[in-house]
């Protein structure tokens, strides 16, 4: 018999999908496409219609291919027209998109700019997966070509992000894009930055921003300065003639607690060793002399590095003996960095929210009181200032009452020697 070949399937009439990364490649060739399509859907709208803007934005996705061309999109919608490697707009004779931000109206406000913001929200709660596009790719790259804009333009794209930060649509990682070098040697990071947080603290709090900053992996924020004007002088001075001097407030606190933790460590570290007191006292002066802090701080953190180094007991009945017997060999450390009312009054209260958080020492704080009066950490007038008018909340009635007696003794002391 002779053998017949069988015939092969047909494929005819079969959709044969396509890979991903074949699709993801031949779409990078296809943007201006997309841009004519949807330049169609918004020619209708009437100028100022924003309602009307965001209707056809939400029509066009579903039409038209948001996800792929998601880059494009953004572009179109903040600065009018598709970007070419560089931050020049690509060159084919194409008109820009009169209802780009960069076209808002001049001087533009930040209530102006809110609108735009607000279509960016309802379109990406109707396409969810513009969110992220947006936050990775979008931002970052038109803020590595924000030094193309001229001023105006520049001043509304860093607004907006500012706007777009504060209501949660992206995070603050997109900002690490302006740490480039290009951005950093004239200044031009450092400006937008005051401008994105200037807007960001119009309705959000400094701690909000400190959070969104710390959520982006924004740690420094002297990354953003020219590399000769990496110093936190410049940094508080910047922003303070900016107009947002809680931002001034707030990376000087952010550094005086990595200080504060470094001084409580290097305490611990040295008594853990056995050095002597005046070695401690020496390493504690002579980082003072090289990043130094306010007096007030300096004497809670050795305060705080002093007694977190002490092994409390397993029996209770010796924790008030053993807080008298420990604050008594501290004295001598502390008593360097007591040199004025303010420090005598800060040391005061920081035994205070110490007893008051370790309910262990509580009953002992009228008699660490005495020993540090007597060690000449504090004098008499500090306490009697504590008690009169400078304690802290924390447990305040039960510890005057507690050093009620000590300062009674005091101020008869005190009016002896006036009499004398």
């Amino acid at each position: 018999m002779s053998q017949q070949t069988a015939a092969k399937p047909s494929l005819q009439g079969v959709r044969i999908k396509a890979r991903k990364g074949a699709v993801k490649a031949q779409a990078k060739h296809e943007p201006s496409i997309f841009r004519d399509q949807l330049f169609k859907h918004l020619e209708t709208v009437p100028p100022e219609d924003f309602d009307a803007f965001t209707n056809k934005l939400i029509q066009a996705g579903g039409q038209l291919e948001f996800l792929k061309y998601a880059d494009a999109l953004f572009e179109i919608l903040f600065v009018g027209g598709l970007l070419q490697p560089g931050g020049n707009y690509i060159d084919d004779g194409a008109p820009t998109c009169t209802w780009a931000i960069v076209h808002a109206k001049e001087p533009a406000t930040v209530d102006d700019l809110k609108k735009y913001v607000d279509v960016f929200n309802k379109l990406i709660r109707r396409y969810k997966y513009l969110q992220k596009p947006l936050e990775e790719s979008a931002l970052p790259t038109l803020l590595q070509y924000i030094n193309r804009w001229p001023p105006a333009q520049k001043d509304k794209l860093a607004t907006t992000i500012g706007l777009v930060l504060s209501q949660g649509l992206v995070t603050a990682g997109c900002l690490q894009s302006l740490t480039k070098d290009h951005l950093i040697k004239n200044d031009v990071a450092v400006d937008v930055l005051s401008i994105v947080f200037r807007t960001y603290l119009v309705d959000q709090t400094i701690d909000h921003l400190a959070t969104a900053l710390k959520r982006g992996g924004i740690k420094d924020l002297l990354l953003f300065f020219p590399p000769n004007k990496r110093e936190d002088k410049t940094l508080d001075e910047l922003f303070r003639k900016q107009g947002i001097p809680q931002v001034a407030d707030w990376w000087t606190k952010k550094k005086y607690a990595i200080l504060k933790e470094g001084i409580i460590k290097a305490i611990q570290g040295s008594l853990e060793q056995g050095d002597p007191k005046d070695e401690i006292i020496a390493a504690i002066k002579t980082r003072q002399e090289e990043q130094p802090l306010p007096e007030t701080e300096l004497v809670q953190c050795i305060w705080q590095g002093l007694i977190s180094s002490v092994e409390w007991s397993a029996r209770p009945d010796q924790h008030e003996g053993m807080a008298l017997r420990e604050v008594g060999r501290f004295a001598e450390i502390l008593e360097p960095f007591c040199n004025n009312p303010k420090t005598e009054v800060t040391l005061i209260n920081s035994v205070q929210v110490y007893c008051y958080e370790d309910t262990r020492v509580m009953k002992a704080f009228p008699q660490m009181l005495k020993v540090l009066y007597n060690k000449d950490c504090i004098s008499d007038q500090a306490i009697i200032y504590w008690y009169q008018k400078g304690a802290k909340a924390n447990g305040k009635q039960h510890f005057l009452k507690a050093a009620e007696p000590l300062v009674k003794f005091l101020q008869e002391q005190e009016d002896d020697s006036e009499e004398e």
